[in-house]
């Protein structure tokens, strides 16, 4: 008799598993995005889970406290990856003579921080990351801010918003980053939670104040203006953009034009970007102009479901082949791998010993649309039986027409 301990099943604070219909949803969200990306030119990127701690330190600013770090098996000060932006510029570095510029790549990779699990919030999350290395001017910077929106367009929001500003204003201004960083924070703890903020940094509340009035009263810059023409150009009103003074992003990395989208009833942004043209010289001696952003995967699901924007189809399921008995698998094989052929997702029944209604159930649960009948009446005509179980109407027609007559209930 076994007498081990039982392990009790059970997940870390702010890890999570995705069973198999949370999973259908990020896959679709993740092909979606990957599509979208590629058509605009954009090739994908992979980096490790893990990098030396170097890689990080001195680069994300406040957040550093944060890092999952450790000493691993060989003595090395090791990090996983915080996130996209600094691993791709340390690939950037170390394979600049195998890049062709100016380089357009995208990341869809899980990344982890050490944070307090709340809702929304979690310690592993996946992070969808796109850059343009390789060029300074405002028309990159343009072209990332216009694949921003037009993700959430192609995703079908009518509410989305890009803020764009530029953290040139706050370097001509002398802003320090600690009180960048408190200004940015206005849109969630108003007014007097970033005076409160910056007297805590070591203002004079006079000060604090004056120096948020000055930066309400900034105007855009050329690179401003430059991208919000291109956004006009490309088909977007002033519904779906703004200039907005207070913006500044919280990373140190941040040099240029700087960019958030905002969902309305959702109380945070959905993805944030920002042009980064020191950060790969920390990695080289040669410098890389570079512009990009990352998008919340966990945030944008969560708002395509609220406002029931997740097509119908984003299961992969399709097809289940019955099997009326032991005798007749092999029939119920030849169709299952018949459909297979014509692209169509199918699997046969496993236990021929369940009676169909068993196997209908089967179906159902599995949210799995067709169900194909094949029994001796069937067989001995060489037909199939192609059962709708949304419409739960069923047609019979010669095995030459079942994949013409699935396709067409799928459709």
């Amino acid at each position: 008799m076994n007498t081990s301990k039982k392990i009790e099943p059970r997940t870390l604070k702010g890890f999570r598993d995705f069973l198999p219909d949370e999973a259908a949803k990020r896959l679709w969200l993740t092909n979606k995005l990957r599509q979208i990306f590629e058509s605009y030119g954009f090739l994908p990127l992979e980096t490790p889970a893990l990098e030396y701690l170097e890689t990080f330190s001195g680069q994300i600013g406040e957040d550093e406290k944060m890092f999952y770090r450790f000493e691993d098996q060989g003595g090395r000060e090791v990090a996983m990856r915080y996130d996209q932006t600094v691993p791709t510029c340390r690939v950037v570095a170390q394979y600049c003579d195998q890049l062709t510029f100016p380089f357009k790549r995208y990341q869809i990779q899980p990344v982890w921080r050490a944070e307090k699990p709340q809702k929304g919030r979690y310690r592993e999350f996946v992070q969808c990351d796109a850059d343009i290395f390789g060029e300074a001017g405002p028309e990159a910077d343009a072209e990332m801010i216009l694949l921003s929106i037009d993700i959430y367009r192609q995703l079908g929001f009518e509410k989305a918003m890009v803020l764009v500003n530029d953290r040139e204003l706050f370097a001509q201004a002398n802003i320090p980053y600690p009180a960048i960083s408190a200004i940015d924070k206005l849109e969630k703890i108003g007014r007097q939670g970033v005076i409160e903020e910056l007297i805590a940094k070591g203002y004079k509340p006079k000060k604090a104040g004056e120096l948020l009035d000055q930066v309400l009263d900034f105007k855009p810059t050329e690179r401003i203006r430059v991208i919000l023409d291109t956004l006009k150009q490309a088909g977007f009103d002033e519904n779906w953009f703004r200039f907005e003074p207070t913006l500044a992003r919280s990373f140190s990395y941040s040099t240029g034009p700087i960019w958030e989208i905002v969902i309305s009833d959702l109380k945070s942004s959905v993805l944030g970007g920002e042009r980064f043209d020191q950060l790969v010289s920390t990695f080289s001696k040669k410098p890389v102009p570079a512009t990009g952003f990352a998008l919340g995967f966990d945030r944008t699901l969560e708002a395509l479901e609220e406002e029931r924007l997740l097509p119908a189809d984003y299961q992969t399921n399709q097809v289940l082949v019955t099997v009326f008995s032991p005798n007749t698998r092999a029939e119920s094989l030849r169709i299952t791998q018949q459909l297979r052929q014509a692209g169509l997702n199918t699997e046969t029944y496993t236990n021929p010993s369940d009676r169909l209604p068993s196997q209908l159930r089967y179906a159902d649960r599995k949210q799995i649309p067709i169900a194909v009948i094949l029994g001796p009446d069937e067989i001995k005509k060489n037909q199939v039986t192609v059962k709708n179980l949304k419409t739960m109407t069923q047609e019979t027609v010669g095995r030459e027409k079942t994949v013409e007559l699935i396709k067409k209930e799928l459709a």
